[in-house]
């Protein structure tokens, strides 16, 4: 009876040992083919090398990655800085924003400029976001035609181009402006508040406009301001000056000798280049810093030269070395009459000596 159970028991063993897949190393089963008739005995695993340089990649393609909503995202070529899925309202935004070539150019409405916020990124969502608050965060403050001035002018970076930009007026700057150009307008005033705040401000350039007046205190409280360039305006007074100035380009206006102030450049101490040519200017305005490098006051209608103009008469001694360009052609002058007002200089003003 034992010896018989013995022997049954043996074989059950036997037989669920059979019966189980063999094991590999871990404990894990080993994985049955999934197909009949399948078998890897057939496999060749000997070649095998994973170095990636002995497999063809000539036909691979690649997997097109799609996007949150399951479709697949267009590819962008790289050669190009506006993205293919934005919206030709967009496109028509960007290009008002490129610098202008005498081509008009339809200004943006509210919702191009929507589409462009939405294309960099900023959604509109409820009342969270206000476009009084969007307009000066990217395109500066509103200006008088209810568009943002970056919009109306271009910015790159702390500078500001309303080249040919049918203006009538300056329009609000952003506050970090270093160097701003108006050339080519119809603005006809500068007045106090249009430069305000702007501490940083370097360069002014209104060339070619229909300037007549410049309130005092338009200029004078800009403590970084250099060059102030306005030819080709209306002006009969010249405004009060930073000490900043460097250079001041007021040529072909109609400025006279009491639209300058008395000792109006003796407190310029950075002054070097003083371009007053083609006005009706009949004196030249002194007394004249000497810092002074560069004087242009041809095509006036000076006559007459005092001796103290360009030098001390009381200092001999006296050298103003930095003065070498000094014209005075077109005007009804003869300089030969007054030698002794060009001892101190390094060379002799340009202009008729008969």
């Amino acid at each position: 009876m034992r010896i018989s159970a013995i022997w049954g028991l043996i074989a059950l063993v036997i037989w669920k040992t059979e019966a189980m897949p063999p094991r590999i190393e871990g404990g894990r089963k080993q994985e049955q083919p999934r197909d009949e008739g399948t078998s890897y005995d057939s496999l060749e695993l000997g070649s095998y090398d994973p170095n990636l340089d002995n497999y063809d990649l000539s036909n691979y393609e690649e997997r097109a990655i799609k996007n949150d909503y399951g479709e697949p995202t267009p590819k962008t070529k790289v050669d190009t800085l506006i993205p293919s899925t934005m919206s030709v309202f967009t496109k028509r935004v960007m290009a008002t924003m490129a610098p202008r070539t005498g081509t008009s150019v339809t200004k943006p409405s509210i919702s191009d400029l929507l589409n462009l916020l939405t294309a960099m990124g900023v959604r509109a969502t409820g009342r969270a976001l206000k476009m009084d608050l969007l307009y000066p965060l990217y395109f500066g403050p509103l200006s008088d035609l209810g568009l943002p001035t970056c919009l109306v002018c271009v910015c790159l970076g702390t500078s500001v181009y309303c080249d040919d930009a049918d203006l009538e007026r300056i329009p609000p700057l952003p506050q970090e402006t270093t160097y701003f150009y108006a050339r080519f307008n119809h603005i006809s005033r500068i007045q106090s508040e249009d430069f305000k705040g702007l501490r940083k401000l370097k360069r002014i350039d209104l060339t070619s406009n229909s300037i007549s007046t410049i309130e005092d205190d338009a200029l004078q409280l800009l403590p970084a301001l250099q060059e102030l360039i306005i030819p080709e305006n209306k002006l009969i007074f010249l405004p009060k000056l930073p000490g900043s100035v460097v250079r001041l380009d007021a040529q072909f206006n109609n400025l006279r000798g009491s639209g300058i102030l008395p000792e109006s450049f003796k407190e310029l101490k950075k002054l070097e280049f003083l371009y007053l040519s083609d006005n009706e200017m009949d004196y030249i305005p002194v007394p004249l810093p000497s810092s002074l490098r560069s004087l242009h006051l041809q095509n006036n209608h000076i006559q007459k030269i005092q001796e103290g103009t360009f030098c001390d008469a009381e200092d001999h001694k006296y050298v103003r070395r930095v003065l070498e360009d000094i014209r005075l052609d077109g005007n009804p002058i003869n300089l030969s009459l007054t030698p002794n007002a060009y001892f101190c200089l390094p060379r002799l003003p340009i202009g008729s000596y008969i």
